[in-house]
């Protein structure tokens, strides 16, 4: 089959490299435009692209997805099917224009947590498992019929960014069995209305800078919950002396708390805590407004409380 890429960050550059080394025929990759980053404000492109020119494959950037000359060169393009990861939302005009269609791969098992940031969600909540899935887009975001999905466990202790490289590798293998199985003819998509009888669906929606902002006065394992799941982005932080405190690493200390929630407690040398409701929160790397991300002990040695 002619295969159309569409896709941007990090993640999805593993699912287009697996589709090549299977030996797929991506004619076209779509990404987002180059973008201005850092402190020159040079212009950045992403990580799709980059792996896409240094194999060969054509690249298209549009700003605008419903753009006519855009539209056009996709139609002239000719693709029997069209795979998105971690691109921005499609219009009608574009999914539903290969005649296969076009196939997703989700950071999540289906039904469960549609939307931006399943893999910030699950992690966040507590869960022990998680997973990615394959579907057909339609028209609502994220609700299209399932093809396949493959379960991955969570560690206790794993981060966002954790999860998040293991389910790139076994997406990018899943999404291969999945344009695999399309070609032969092999698959039975099953609504998800079907896969969500009997259970309460949990949402993943797009994660704002006061989200991150965390709460003290909730149980040390909520709190814990959430710097692990916006670990190393977008990051949990708190206040210290006015300024913004990342939290990237941490433990949990369920020792009763002497403290009033918030509270930082530290011998000034070794060990950074803040009270929780029911305990406390133990630093391991942070990082301080205008200054680098460190160990708790290099933070220490030029912080005094």
């Amino acid at each position: 089959m002619r295969i159309i890429f569409m896709g941007t960050p990090e993640f999805a550059v593993a699912s287009l490299a697996a589709l090549i080394h299977a030996g797929e025929d991506i004619v076209a990759v779509i990404t987002a435009p180059d973008k201005p980053a850092g402190r020159g404000r040079h212009l950045q492109q992403s990580a799709v692209k980059q792996y896409a020119d240094a194999n060969g494959i054509p690249v298209l950037q549009p700003e605008k997805l419903r753009d006519p000359d855009f539209l056009a060169h996709l139609k002239l393009l000719d693709a029997d099917l069209q795979v998105v990861v971690a691109f921005r939302m499609l219009p009608e005009v574009v999914w539903n224009m290969p005649p296969v269609g076009t196939v997703n791969l989700h950071a999540s098992l289906l039904p469960q947590y549609r939307g931006a940031a399943p893999i910030n969600h699950a992690l966040i909540n507590g869960e022990t498992e998680s997973g990615v899935s394959t579907f057909l887009l339609q028209h609502e975001i994220d609700t299209g019929n399932i093809l396949f999905s493959e379960k991955v466990n969570i560690g206790p202790d794993d981060t966002a960014g954790d999860l998040h490289d293991r389910l790139m590798v076994v997406g990018a293998d899943l999404l291969v069995k999945t344009v695999r199985a399309i070609a032969q003819g092999k698959i039975e998509p099953i609504p998800q209305d079907r896969a969500a009888v009997g259970t309460a669906l949990k949402h993943a929606p797009k994660i704002f800078k006061e989200d991150c902002l965390i709460a003290w006065n909730k149980p040390v394992a909520v709190v814990y919950n959430l710097i692990r799941g916006l670990s190393p982005y977008p990051t949990a932080y708190t206040l210290l002396d006015g300024k913004t405190l990342k939290l990237f690493k941490a433990e949990k200390d369920e020792m009763p708390t002497q403290h009033e929630p918030g509270t930082p407690y530290t011998d000034g040398k070794s060990f950074l805590k803040f009270a929780c409701k029911d305990g406390y929160i133990t630093v391991k790397e942070l990082q301080l407004e205008g200054k680098k991300r460190m160990d708790v002990k290099e933070f220490l040695r030029g912080f005094r409380f």
